[in-house]
């Protein structure tokens, strides 16, 4: 029997993000169809157990410009959606989702501030194109780039006089407390 890993979802008007949470996953398989359909299966966790998802997405997307990245801790998926036009929730038909389904806030944009900050900061991940992918049997480990520009903040070493005046603070600090001890002992006989 199969399980069912977690998936985190958000939308832009041309492209869906789905992220599936599955640390350590192996053997990850996963489709894509045009009229929207997405499986996954993978094997994961100490006992290796199985885990499958098949998603009947909203609307129909583009297999060919869309893009996926395995990694360590989960499976990235940027779906270019058919049409570009905000989708009014993530799967077909009618009723809630999945109880394993839910919305990414960290990617999440309302409609109408889209046009607010630029996309979505993926942290250099490498993505294949769906369209090259043919059904995904390897174990695609992408390595991640440093990045370059990061700018390096300097930790400087406090003073000799620094470290004396918090000791002196500690010790007044110290004495203080003891003060207020045998004030409140001495009212209390």
């Amino acid at each position: 029997m199969s399980r069912h890993p977690e998936v985190k979802w958000a939308e832009r008007a041309d492209k869906v993000y789905i992220t599936v949470l599955l640390p350590d996953s192996k053997n990850v398989k996963v489709n894509l169809e045009p009229e929207g359909v997405f499986t996954l299966s993978a094997n994961a966790g100490a006992d290796n157990n199985l885990y499958e998802l098949k998603l009947d997405l909203y609307d129909k997307v583009n297999v060919e410009e869309s893009k996926i990245s395995i990694g360590v801790r989960n499976i990235v998926c940027v779906l270019e959606k058919a049409e570009k036009v905000w989708w009014k929730k993530l799967l077909r038909g009618e009723g809630k989702a999945p109880h394993y389904i839910k919305v990414d806030w960290d990617k999440w944009v309302d409609e109408d501030e889209e046009n607010g900050p630029g996309d979505i900061d993926l942290g250099g991940m490498d993505f294949s194109s769906f369209g090259n992918m043919g059904g995904m049997d390897g174990s695609g480990m992408d390595d991640f780039e440093d990045s370059s520009d990061d700018e390096e903040q300097e930790v400087t070493k406090p003073s000799e006089q620094d470290m004396n005046k918090a000791d002196g603070n500690a010790k007044q600090a110290e004495q203080g407390a003891g003060t207020m001890e045998k004030k409140e002992t001495d009212v209390s006989t």
